[in-house]
């Protein structure tokens, strides 16, 4: 596996385990739990979306049967990705509007760097040409 992959699958499973032991806090906390928002972007963002991301880094070059289009682009990817939503989780934590706001336009910039890299790495391939017709047979 690439070291893209292999880094958001790591990623995946760090949130996942920091989702779970928010979870639980959560479960304590009753009903008016104040980090409910973190939590669930950690499941969602962290979790589940670092984990497509590293399995999509891995399988749709090899279904497209092409090289990644930007290994520079996926690794900025990554960077934003965890930048953003950390970010994200600390606007939530100090109720700031304005830092959850920049911490999502830059969690969804990594979005898009991921949809660029996939689309320009899965764009259709051009259909093969037809072979040359033979030359007619000398009489």
């Amino acid at each position: 596996m690439s070291r893209i992959t292999v880094n958001f699958i790591k990623c995946a499973i760090i949130y996942f385990i920091l989702a779970m032991l928010l979870g639980l806090h959560m479960s304590a906390g009753g009903p008016r739990y104040p980090f409910l928002q973190i939590h669930t972007h950690l499941n969602l963002l962290g979790w589940m979306s670092m984990m497509i991301y590293g399995v999509g880094y891995h399988i749709l070059p090899r279904f497209s049967g092409k090289p990644l289009w930007s290994n520079g682009l996926a690794v900025g990817h990554i960077w934003l990705a965890n930048i953003g939503l950390i970010g994200m989780a600390l606007g939530w934590a100090l109720h700031s509007t304005p830092t959850h706001l920049l911490f999502s336009v830059i969690e969804g910039l990594s979005m898009l760097f991921f949809a660029i890299n996939m689309f320009k790495t899965i764009r259709a391939v051009d259909p093969p040409k037809p072979a040359p017709a033979k030359a007619a047979a000398k009489k």
